[in-house]
């Protein structure tokens, strides 16, 4: 991933108000079905991808620059502005309880476009994958409670997903694209953005982690009694120095695990032994069974690192102008006149472009030259 911007997102409550999300859909409808025209859907979930331009989008969509609630009521305009038949991309899931129907609306879609069993399982595999990453491969202190999964006609995917710290006050956003993801567990990722990076953070789906991920393969191919045995050897070692001080710094062998990495309280033994029974070929399979979470994952980093010495990665992988206004007032109070004017001039364009008077289409591409030089927001 490249860093090309900072993206501010602390928590904020509320709703956005009913004639915002109304101007929201109309404005977002015109602007995607110009965008999907001109380029295609593919082009459009790679612009999705690219958590900045999904910033700015918030933006000229009258949404505040700096809020969780970007992602959340952004992706949900999308839901409702996008549609099957228009523009051959969907949106499923949502936020919090929403995001647990993206099942049942990928099927249904999947169905209703003629897609293959085969095809259709693999987006649910695709989905809960995502999810099992950004909320267990990634510790940072950040619980996922948004998942939204986008679909084309054709198959291609992309997912917008973003985690909260209730206790920093702050959101974190995950974007991921089909094309570019070859692997559920390395580096998969088009981008991560926050306001706030944290100095150490558990990354297994980092490169620097191949070798931990290994290791935690291996682990889990043992017993569960040896297993046992391993990490009740970490937690109660029987020389007379104690685990907090070989960790606190009585030996910098092994790095930064004793600040962040600590020893999960409850190790699910049921799932480490369906593990055991199951034998995954790789960290990706190991990833995806069932019950293999947030404890389980770090339980086995640990051991990874104190029996065997293979460390994983500790750098937390986050990266750091409006035009009607923002539902705020800032920069300054939606402007609701212009905002639905320019809805008008773009459905205009997009009808008279239907029936091959592209003029206009073009002259709005065209004003794109009389923009100043692009800048890092």
């Amino acid at each position: 991933m490249n860093q090309t911007g900072t993206a501010i997102l602390p928590l904020h409550g509320g709703k956005a108000p009913q004639w915002l999300t109304r101007r929201m859909e109309g404005l977002a409808h015109e602007i995607i079905s110009i965008m999907i025209d001109e380029y295609g859907t593919a082009k459009f979930l790679t612009r999705l991808s690219d958590p900045y331009w999904f910033q700015a989008l918030g933006c000229v969509l009258a949404y505040d620059w700096h809020s969780s609630g970007v992602t959340t009521v952004v992706t949900g305009v999308l839901k409702a502005a996008l549609s099957s038949e228009r523009h051959g991309v969907v949106v499923c899931g949502g936020k919090g309880r929403v995001s647990r129907r993206t099942p049942a609306e990928l099927t249904f879609i999947g169905t209703k476009w003629g897609f293959s069993q085969e095809t259709i399982d693999k987006l649910l595999y695709t989905s809960r994958m995502t999810a099992k990453v950004d909320n267990s491969a990634i510790q940072a202190g950040y619980a996922l409670y948004h998942h939204t999964f986008f679909v084309t006609k054709t198959g291609q995917w992309a997912v917008i997903e973003q985690g909260l710290n209730c206790e920093k006050q702050s959101a974190r956003r995950y974007h991921w694209l089909g094309e570019k993801t070859k692997t559920f567990v390395e580096e998969p990722h088009s981008g991560i953005v926050g306001d706030q990076k944290c100095a150490e953070a558990l990354n297994m789906v980092a490169k620097q982690s191949a070798a931990t991920r290994r290791v935690s393969v291996d682990l889990v191919k043992e017993s569960p009694k040896r297993l046992r045995g391993l990490i009740e050897s970490v937690c109660r070692p029987k020389q007379q120095t104690s685990l907090q001080s070989w960790l606190s710094g009585a030996s910098d062998t092994w790095g930064v695990a004793g600040a962040v990495l600590d020893m999960p309280r409850h190790i699910n033994w049921d799932t480490l032994s369906r593990l055991y029974e199951f034998q995954p070929r790789n960290y990706e399979e190991l990833l995806s069974v069932q019950g293999v979470g947030p404890a389980t994952v770090r339980g086995l980093a640990l051991v990874a690192e104190l029996v065997y010495g293979e460390a994983p990665c500790w750098e937390d992988p986050v990266r750091f102008s409006f035009a009607y206004g923002g539902k705020d007032g800032v920069p300054f109070p939606v402007e609701r006149k212009a905002m639905d004017e320019s809805i008008e001039i773009l459905r205009k364009a997009v009808e008279e472009a239907k029936i091959g008077e592209r003029d206009k289409l073009r002259g709005l591409k065209n004003l794109r030259a009389l923009l100043p030089p692009r800048t890092n927001f």
